[in-house]
């Protein structure tokens, strides 16, 4: 049967392209949907659309849709790393490998009439959204803010010549094993030597939080420089990111750690996982979604390591073992049954070895994809 691409151009494709995937992986047992709203909002209102260029395309066999894909070129990206490269993301197909080389052939060709040279993905706007095909761990249920996928997509990224530029790797822990006492004794002697203090997040209101996501996200964008495929965040997508981060922050699962100026010297972010209330709400929040994700936020026992960092004034000090204990130390008291990492590059040698001092084991695994054009 024969394989049509059409470009995205009305609001019922629209809704076809953001509900694609989850028509798709509906008898999936791992996969968690995307909320509808959250979807939408994402391809129509994300703040990186005001300088990235884009097109969004759905297969069709017989009048019915059977993938998707996004290509994005990002100016900031290529002036950033001095690359010519389109970025495709939202790639989602049946099991036929003409449909995902039909979608995939034709964003290349538009990524080489903007004029760039290489192609990779999938990967979201900036660094913040889902990226990484998964080609590991496909038995497990990945935390919402990761992509998911089936075993054959892998199969078909290497048939069609592209090859691995960079891997995300994720662990899973112990939630309620406690820091090593190594790593508490270090935490002490550097909250001492450097007078540093944990900041109370329940006194921060108003003004004070708005300097605090400033402060944060200046940080952010300095201390991720080194992450591979990184763009540091405009003004814009610091406010929304950081309004909607803040926003869900819980005391006991967040460590803000302060100088004397009480300026951010390291962070860890947490949250509870919300990838079984998601599987429930089923891409919605009525009738009854936003019960089952209310009643996970407010009791959980896996939660999501979101993020981690030291300030670069900081830097080569050791203050990820403050992080480390104080987090460690509440997931006991919380009685945790586990812990999923973010996803980590597999070059980044010195943050992976953090693990190794915790009763861990492998998750995930997830790749972004790269070929010439």
């Amino acid at each position: 049967m024969q394989i049509t691409v059409k470009e995205v151009s009305g609001k019922k494709e629209l809704k076809a392209f953001y509900q694609f995937q989850n028509k798709l992986y509906r008898n999936c047992a791992q996969y968690v949907p995307s909320l509808d709203m959250d979807q939408k909002s994402t391809l129509t209102e994300d703040p990186a659309l005001e300088y990235c260029v884009r097109k969004m395309w759905l297969a069709y066999k017989g009048g019915e849709v059977v993938g998707r894909i996004q290509a994005v070129v990002n100016p900031r990206y290529n002036e950033f790393y001095n690359l010519k490269r389109v970025r495709f993301g939202w790639f989602d197909f049946v099991e036929d490998f003409n449909v995902a080389k039909a979608l995939l052939d034709t964003a290349m060709a538009w990524g080489k009439e903007q004029g760039m040279t290489e192609v990779h993905g999938p990967l979201f706007y900036n660094t913040l959204g889902k990226q990484g095909m998964l080609v590991e761990g496909f038995e497990n249920t990945p935390p919402y803010n990761c992509l998911y996928n089936y075993p054959y997509y892998v199969e078909y990224m290497e048939r069609m010549g592209f090859v691995k530029e960079t891997d995300w790797i994720q662990f899973r822990l112990n939630g309620s094993q406690g820091a090593p006492e190594k790593l508490k004794r270090m935490a002490d002697i550097l909250m001492k030597r450097y007078n540093l203090r944990l900041l109370n997040l329940k006194e921060i209101k108003g003004d004070l939080k708005k300097e605090l996501i400033a402060k944060f996200f200046a940080i952010y964008n300095e201390c991720f420089k080194a992450v591979h495929n990184f763009i540091p965040l405009t003004p814009k997508e610091i406010e929304k990111t950081g309004n909607a981060y803040f926003s869900l922050l819980k005391p006991e699962l967040t460590c803000m750690v302060v100088d004397e100026n009480n300026d951010i010297a390291a962070f860890g972010l947490c949250f509870p996982s919300l990838s079984e209330a998601l599987k429930k709400a089923g891409g919605s929040l009525f009738p009854f979604g936003w019960y089952h994700i209310l009643k996970a936020y407010r009791k959980y026992d896996t939660i999501d390591l979101m993020m981690v960092g030291s300030n670069p004034a900081w830097a080569q000090r050791g203050l990820s073992a403050i992080y480390h204990n104080n987090l460690a130390a509440n997931f006991q008291d919380l009685k945790l049954k586990y812990c999923i990492t973010n996803p980590q590059i597999d070059t980044n040698i010195a943050a992976i070895k953090v693990w190794e001092s915790y009763d861990t084991e492998p998750f995930m695994r997830r790749r972004c994809w790269i070929k010439e054009l």
